[in-house]
């Protein structure tokens, strides 16, 4: 079976919050902020480990997050020399022998902002984030996409765009959540950060897409 891209996504500068959100839930090498980082989403799931001893063996990255989940696997790679996180890059896509562009163009599946979150609905986020806590009357920013990896894209291009709280991000699966809370208007500043970031990103639209 062949290896299909579905996201290829270098982030230049790991923002504060999405460093410390991986440091959270990765079984990797923490990242710090501001380094550079390469999160890459494939199918067959298990081909993963095949990338990143590629990327592993030609550069001087660290690894922070390996999912193998269902159907996907995806890898999360940084350093604080961004051409070292290039360079994993480019060995992942000349093993895969495809270029960053044969990668799937992302899908936002919904998005939402909810004013002035509820004290009952604040608790129960609270209960099963993995980031900051959001409080009664903020706002919420809920955001789906697939392929998954590229809600870290939006997380990290929301939090250099306004001030808000990152609740919760997931990057791997069948969709990819982020969650985000703040004051009504950073928020509306973060969603149109978060949306504008997926929409930049250029790709291939399978025909699934189209039929959704």
């Amino acid at each position: 079976m062949s290896t299909s891209l579905r996201t290829y996504v270098f982030l230049d500068s790991l923002q504060p919050q999405l460093a410390a959100h991986i440091c959270t839930t990765c079984r990797g090498y923490f990242p710090v902020p501001y380094v550079a980082s390469l999160f890459c989403e494939i199918a067959p799931g298990m081909a993963i480990h095949r990338l990143m001893d590629v990327a592993l063996k030609a550069t001087k990255v660290q690894p922070a997050t390996l999912v193998v989940e269902r159907a996907y696997g995806m890898l999360e790679l940084h350093s604080e020399d961004k051409g070292e996180v290039r360079s994993a890059g480019d060995a992942i896509l000349n093993q895969l022998g495809v270029k960053e562009e044969d990668r799937l163009k992302p899908r936002i599946v919904s998005s939402t902002i909810i004013r002035a979150i509820e004290p009952m609905h604040a608790m129960i986020l609270d209960k099963i984030r993995f980031g900051s806590m959001i409080e009664p009357g903020q706002s919420l920013f809920i955001l789906e996409c697939e392929p998954a990896a590229y809600a870290a894209l939006a997380a990290n291009e929301a939090e250099k765009a306004a001030n808000v709280k990152l609740v919760d991000v997931l990057p791997f699966g069948a969709f990819g959540r982020l969650y985000l809370a703040g004051s009504e208007s950073e928020i509306d500043s973060a969603a149109e950060a978060a949306l504008s970031a997926l929409k930049a990103i250029s790709g291939k639209e399978p025909a699934a897409f189209k039929d959704k």
